[in-house]
């Protein structure tokens, strides 16, 4: 074999090495488990996969006792959901309390639940009106059920927000709510700003780019490397837009009077397949998207407005989930397939193979460590060190956080 060949081989497969090895010092790491399916892994499988990934964070969309049962004593943190249904009893603080009594108080500490969604793009929802209503006193009523049975010190209370609650998000600087849900955002935000609670989005830099790929550049969706863009306010340069999202949120947060208040993004990813009209939904654009995304997370990168404040993200999706309804791309999200092989790889190795009988196979760390310490030995013994030296490189920015706390007096 060529020395050219054998150097391509042993960096490619390094590469893998060290993306599975940093993955375990990723904290912010997260990854949504929808179970939309009739075909899906029992839940005990599925922790065995997320432990083979060495993902330490988990969504689920509701309190499904199996998988809390199934989580129980791993150290996976989960997030719980309130589906948007229940948001109208749990105004009450007595059916609040009865809720957590029956959903939350079972299974903790054993279960490590962190966080509870009550519902999930509420301001958006088809429903809007009689939802919004009830969101922010359901969310009281929780928090004092939690504060009543002690468990407030270490669960907290959000809602994920679609985008769309922005009325601009471009720049990043001109950020802003729109004026149909400012009132009850204002709520919602002193609350979180109160208990200290995380604004959660669901950011999709793909809507953005299906909806207008003629202006809006493609390796800049992906997380490639582009020229980016800087906003003409605050000079401060982007060079992917889920974090230009992210600070346009931060920017509506602030011009409604609330500064320092944590954004974490509980669901981002990208379509594997679309239909006809799905724009840019394919196998490839999808793979590089989460494995870009996955190499900041790595470098456990803040945002050009907040460089010092690791982004927390949640990816979407573990699964394709196959009974999900709407356009084929909403069933195609997953990083894996419904029996827990690889959908494609985004560099989250070593752990499901496809085989004949479609089972799952996990390489163990120690096997991985093994064979990463031989690789080393045999690129050192060939004098082929330098020739990984790019592997350790971050598309990290530590750009200056200047203007947080700026509001534009317009």
């Amino acid at each position: 074999m060529a020395i050219s060949s054998r150097i391509a081989r042993i960096n490619a497969f390094l590469l893998c090495l060290l993306c599975f090895s940093a993955l375990q010092g990723v904290t912010s790491l997260g990854i949504n488990y929808g179970q939309l399916g009739n075909n899906l892994l029992e839940p005990q499988k599925v922790l065995d996969l997320l432990s083979s990934l060495k993902v330490t964070k988990a969504r689920i969309y509701d309190t499904n006792p199996q998988v809390l049962t199934a989580f129980a004593n791993s150290g996976v943190e989960l997030m719980v959901t309130i589906e948007n249904a229940m948001l109208g009893q749990l105004m009450n603080p007595q059916a609040a309390l009865q809720w957590v009594n029956a959903h939350i108080k079972p299974y903790v500490p054993a279960t490590k639940i962190t966080s509870i969604a009550v519902g999930n793009e509420v301001f958006t929802d088809d429903d809007t009106t009689v939802l919004l209503a009830n969101l922010v006193p359901a969310m009281v009523s929780i928090q004092t059920a939690l504060t009543q049975l002690g468990f407030d010190s270490y669960i907290k209370v959000s809602t994920p927000c679609s985008l769309a609650v922005l009325e601009e998000s471009y720049p990043p600087s001109a950020g802003s709510f729109k004026t149909e849900v400012a009132g009850v955002m204002s709520q919602l935000l002193q609350f979180l700003q109160t208990t200290k609670a995380p604004f959660w989005i669901n950011a999709y830099p793909y809507f953005a780019y299906k909806d207008n790929p003629n202006k809006i550049s493609l390796d800049y969706v992906l997380f490639n490397p582009n020229s980016g863009m800087i906003d003409p306010y605050t000079k401060l340069h982007y060079d992917n837009m889920l974090y230009a999202q992210v600070d346009a949120a931060i920017f509506a947060m602030a011009r409604l009077g609330f500064n320092g208040i944590e954004v974490k993004v509980s669901e981002t990813g990208w379509p594997s397949k679309g239909d006809a009209n799905e724009i840019g939904a394919t196998l490839q654009n999808a793979a590089i998207y989460n494995r870009n995304l996955l190499r900041r997370q790595m470098a456990n990168e803040g945002t050009p407005l907040r460089p010092r404040m690791r982004l927390e993200v949640y990816v979407f999706a573990l699964f394709n989930e196959d009974m999900k309804p709407g356009p084929t791309s909403e069933r195609n999200y997953g990083l894996f397939q419904p029996d827990g092989t690889m959908a494609y790889n985004v560099g989250l190795f070593a752990l499901s193979t496809t085989s004949t009988t479609s089972s799952t196979s996990t390489a163990s760390i120690s096997d991985l460590s093994s064979s990463a310490t031989k690789v080393k030995k045999t690129i050192n013994n060939n004098g082929l060190s330098s020739e990984l030296g790019e592997l350790y490189l971050c598309l990290c920015g530590n750009l200056p956080s200047l203007y947080e706390k700026t509001i534009l007096s317009k």
